[in-house]
């Protein structure tokens, strides 16, 4: 992005979890006095226009006349939920991505960065996964059709630049928890589940806590104002089509059961943990090296993950009332 020049960046599925925690860093990086490049920031939600509809994602595009888009604007849902509606996951993906992709041609936008997840990678695969392995083999089946509509803007990327030239791009981030995530019991995904159900736990006065699965699947996550800082990194200065991973270092994977204990530790909460290991596991590890985006930005620092299990347990509690549940 050249200095100098106005732009216009719009944030699709901009009121979800990461789209609000990029929208905290710009307004960050204002008070700091950090204004970048004259950029003017839009965030969009549902309420604003419905992806999955062609007409209505041309006149989102048609009012707001982006210069440079992030993508984040998905049907997404947690392991049970998944596997309960994987056609629903893959058309209403697919649609969301090629309406999106399409306007954003149409509209002569200058870059964009999509959102994707470790979840696309194969599931018959070797460790660690990198960039180069997304499409090397199926998908894990308990979530191939959210998985295989994410891998497709890969393929509407490279479509886009090798017969039009254009900068599409996409990031593909480990597991992202953090403020103003979806606390549904439901179709939320493992560690605002987690947060949400032991602070009713506690309410009730539960003395055991029950985790579904075993506790022994490995995972990679991400804090959410972390990957926001990410995202402004590779809108700024990433102009690859190849796709590249936003993840915590290997070494920093941890056990379900280690989370469990960070949550149960963070919330203060004195019972026993109990694993129902008549449930679902999904997949047992999806290790991703972050060894691409280490070269590029060797001075990148995470939050430690105990701390952000803490801020973001401190969040719900404060935000009981109003959070997405």
């Amino acid at each position: 992005m050249m200095d100098g020049e106005s732009h216009i960046i719009l944030v699709t599925g901009g009121s979800g979890l990461v789209g609000q925690a990029i929208k905290t860093v710009v307004e960050e990086e204002k008070q700091q006095g950090r204004r970048y490049h004259n950029e003017t920031w839009i965030f969009c939600g549902s309420k604003d226009g419905d992806l999955r509809d062609k007409q209505q994602t041309e006149a989102l595009f048609k009012k707001h006349q982006p210069t440079h888009v992030i993508h984040l604007a998905a049907m997404v849902g947690g392991l049970f939920h998944n596997m309960a509606h994987n056609l629903d996951f893959f058309r209403e993906n697919m649609a969301i991505n090629d309406n999106v992709l399409a306007a954003c041609h149409n509209n002569s936008v200058k870059k964009v960065v999509s959102c994707l997840s470790t979840c696309i990678f194969p599931d018959k695969t070797t460790y660690p996964i990198d960039e180069t392995m997304v499409h090397n083999g199926p998908p894990h089946s308990s979530n191939y059709g959210y998985s295989y509509a994410k891998r497709m803007i890969d393929v509407l990327n490279r479509g886009y630049h090798d017969q039009h030239g254009r900068v599409f791009t996409s990031v593909i981030p480990c597991n992202v928890f953090g403020p103003k995530d979806n606390y549904s019991v439901q179709s939320s995904h493992v560690i605002p589940a987690l947060v949400r159900r032991m602070d009713d736990a506690m309410r009730n006065g539960d003395s055991t806590f029950k985790v579904l699965g075993s506790g022994r699947p490995l995972r990679q996550f991400i804090y959410s104002p972390d990957l926001a800082r990410l995202f402004l990194w590779v809108l700024r200065n990433y102009d690859s089509v190849e796709p590249i991973i936003l993840s915590v270092d290997e070494e920093d994977e941890v056990p379900i059961s280690a989370v469990a204990e960070a949550i149960k530790k963070a919330h203060g909460f004195q019972g026993t943990l109990v694993y129902d290991t008549s449930s679902a596991d999904g997949q047992y590890k999806k290790t991703a090296s972050n060894k691409k985006l280490r070269a590029l930005y060797k001075d990148f620092t995470f939050t430690p993950f105990e701390q952000a299990v803490r801020e973001t347990v401190q969040w719900f509690r404060d935000n009981r009332e109003v959070a997405r549940t």
